[in-house]
């Protein structure tokens, strides 16, 4: 299992309008393609302005053709300018479960 780890650092001010956005429209459409939404997390304390969101793949072929997928699709195009300019920062990983790890379900 490999996990895909997003961490945004959002605008001063922007994370509100970011989840509201996530929320209403962009979630679904992520999880249409991609599948096994890990966990969706804000930061509380520490750096702040932080979104991170996690998602599970049974391979790094199948995210690469998830990824092509959601990236193609005209409503996830569609929604990628009500949320780029309230990003200031992107950063993506790609982790290993370890073997004691809990498992994602599916």
């Amino acid at each position: 299992m490999f996990h895909e780890v997003r961490t945004y650092r959002l605008k001063n001010g922007a994370l509100p309008a970011y989840l509201k956005a996530v929320e209403e429209r962009g979630i679904a459409i992520q999880k249409k393609h991609l599948g096994n939404l890990v966990c969706y997390l804000y930061s509380e304390i520490g750096p702040i302005n932080e979104i991170v969101h996690i998602w599970a793949f049974s391979s790094l072929d199948d995210r690469q053709r998830r990824r092509r997928a959601l990236a193609e699709d005209p409503e996830w195009q569609a929604f990628i300018p009500e949320i780029v300019g309230l990003i200031e920062l992107a950063e993506n990983k790609i982790m290993n479960a370890a073997p004691f790890s809990p498992q994602p379900a599916g």
